[in-house]
């Protein structure tokens, strides 16, 4: 194994059921399914090596008997590679707090109602568990009571008991489930659990030894990881990392922002997962490296640069978005070309942008670990 550049740790692999994934490793957002303006060829050409999806949002479309009955969401959405799958308390706890007349959580689990209906849906931690592995997953996520790192002591508090009760019911579920399946280790999908407690690092603490005695194969960061302004929580978000030994993987759930990844990186983070690379895309805001990559520096301040593809200069600009990507957009197609069909709002340019700013996130992955 090769050592990371820049003091992040050693490379390691996950052996999941649908092949190894090597980290540190970017999950592009598969929320529904799909990424949004590209298939799985697409994935592969830039270099993706998993994707993650979400358990709140595929029970309601397309439906849990539809995934299952298109074959899992690995052929249903012909993705060949591993799947993480979300379980949905942060998607719950989101709607909520927009508007409590839309659900409530509750120490059973999350009762909400899907946007435009009046039927309520119920969200256990055993059936989040059993839709992920009905799913075909290859990481399980706990069900957790997601906060926001400004929210009082007492909903924080609330939120670690919840979230360890739950992983503990999480876990309990699993286990019956896959005695039931009689997979073996190496066909078993892995179970990760969510740390939670806000900006409170004994509640951060507590939550993190209650679920390092239950015992889970991975953990991840939880709870909002921006404060107000945007910015990375970074004094939380490295605590909470330290709390976790370091032969355990950990995910930065949510944590998609570059600068953000390279800061989490450093602290030992390995998994990352967000809709922001995509979703910039979509709204003209487009990644590179402000230097040569490859004789650059990550710890340098200015080593990221947004391409904004509306602005009139790019008009008749007639180079990539970037000397140094080599995705099939910077390779065949000119920023002037970019800025002509995102001006025309046609599809290619979703496309062909989106195809961008997952390269750039894969050769970031590929810098951080020092390939």
């Amino acid at each position: 194994m090769k050592a990371m550049v820049e003091d992040v740790p050693v490379k390691q692999l996950l052996h999941l059921p649908h092949g190894e994934l090597s980290l540190p490793a970017f999950l592009p957002d598969a929320t529904h399914g799909v990424v949004r303006a590209l298939d799985a060829t697409d994935l592969e050409a830039v270099g993706t090596h998993a994707v993650v999806m979400n358990t709140f949002h595929l029970m309601q479309r397309p439906g849990s008997s539809t995934v299952q009955a298109l074959g899992g969401l690995h052929r249903m959405s012909g993705w060949s590679h591993p799947i993480i799958t979300d379980s949905g308390g942060f998607q719950a706890y989101s709607l909520i707090h927009q508007n409590p007349r839309n659900g409530s959580l509750t120490n059973q689990g999350i009762v909400f109602r899907p946007e435009g209906t009046t039927r309520k849906l119920q969200l256990t931690p055993e059936k989040t568990v059993q839709l992920q592995i009905a799913y075909e997953t290859d990481v399980v996520i706990c069900l957790d009571d997601c906060t926001n790192a400004d929210d009082p002591s007492e909903v924080q508090q609330e939120s670690v008991r919840r979230t360890v009760a739950w992983a503990r019911r999480c876990k309990d579920e699993y286990q019956r489930i896959i005695a039931d399946k009689e997979l073996t280790n190496d066909q078993r999908p892995l179970l990760f659990a969510v740390v939670q407690g806000g900006a409170d690092k004994e509640l951060r603490r507590r939550c993190a030894e209650a679920l390092l005695e239950i015992g889970f194969d991975g953990y991840g960061y939880g709870g909002w990881p921006i404060d107000a302004q945007g910015k990375l929580l970074v004094d939380i978000v490295n605590y909470t990392r330290q709390l976790i030994p370091r032969q355990y993987p950990m995910h930065a759930l949510g944590i998609g922002h570059p600068p953000s990844i390279v800061a989490c990186a450093r602290m030992g983070y390995e998994l990352y997962d967000s809709a922001m690379p995509t979703r910039d895309a979509r709204h003209g805001r487009l990644y590179t490296f402000a230097q040569d990559p490859s004789t650059s520096s990550l710890l340098a301040d200015d080593w990221f640069d947004y391409v904004y593809v509306a602005d009139d200069r790019h008009i008749k600009e007639n180079r990539p978005i970037s000397p140094w990507c080599d995705c099939l957009t910077c390779s065949h197609y000119s920023l002037g070309y970019l800025h002509h069909l995102y001006k025309v709002n046609d599809s290619l340019y979703f496309r062909l942008a989106t195809l961008h700013n997952l390269r750039f996130m894969m050769q970031l992955m590929a810098k951080l670990s020092g390939d």
